[in-house]
């Protein structure tokens, strides 16, 4: 599969950035359902930020890439974005920059647990109360950001959340809206700072930057379908 229109793609989310976002913001090219291949165009692109949603499909392409010119592990700035399994977290030391989807303290003591050195980590919300995703309730999210903040080797940088599969962007942007007063929320009452926002994937990422989004997820924005319509 061919990505020659990387680059095109790339420049259109760029002016759409320029256009809504007065924040800075991080592109993590979400490579689920692709392969090294298309790892490769983003470095080339200028993208270092790589998304994985499952860890044993992240760990195949790193370990594919370890002796491809340093882009393995060392290479690239890997982020889980996908829901982590406690039986997975021993998997994640050293592998992975950021894990994007906390949602319990079960799951951040074990990853702590683990850990040799410190990984910077975002609590996913379930800010829309949709029972098939993950992610803890918004009412949880300030004792578990609490929680995970006084861990030894997790730093924690923020929320995540996914919008509903919808096209009204009203409803996108009162999801996206209700994560960052939650995170304001927490900075208030619990004096932590939570910087990142990571929210918004390939159909409603201009949503979430106006509404202060300062990590987005995109796949098919970027290196457009994927066999079987993968999502995001």
């Amino acid at each position: 599969m061919g990505f020659e229109a990387l680059p095109e793609r790339l420049a259109q989310v760029r002016s759409e950035l320029a256009r809504r976002a007065p924040q800075q913001v991080t592109i993590v090219a979400v490579t689920k359902g692709f392969g090294t291949d298309a790892i490769r165009a983003a470095l080339d692109a200028g993208l270092a930020d790589v998304g994985e949603n499952r860890v044993q499909e992240a760990v195949q392409k790193q370990d594919e890439l370890v002796g491809d010119k340093g882009l393995g592990v060392g290479g690239i700035r890997w982020h889980l974005i996908g829901h982590l399994q406690r039986n997975k977290a021993r998997v994640v030391p050293g592998r992975f920059e950021m894990v994007h989807s906390l949602d319990s303290l079960e799951l951040a003591t074990e990853l702590n647990r683990r850990l040799r050195a410190p990984l910077r980590v975002l609590v996913q919300v379930n800010v829309a109360g949709e029972a098939q995703k993950s992610g803890c309730a918004p009412g949880d999210a300030p004792m578990l950001a609490r929680q995970i903040a006084a861990l030894e080797r997790l730093r924690l940088e923020g929320l995540m959340t996914l919008a509903p599969l919808t096209d009204d962007e009203d409803v996108q942007r009162r999801t996206f809206r209700g994560v960052r007063v939650l995170r304001d929320r927490i900075k208030e009452e619990e004096g932590i700072w939570l910087p990142t926002l990571s929210m918004g994937m390939s159909d409603d990422y201009a949503s979430a930057v106006q509404e202060g989004a300062t990590v987005i997820r995109l796949g098919t924005a970027l290196f457009g379908p994927r066999e079987g319509n993968v999502m995001p």
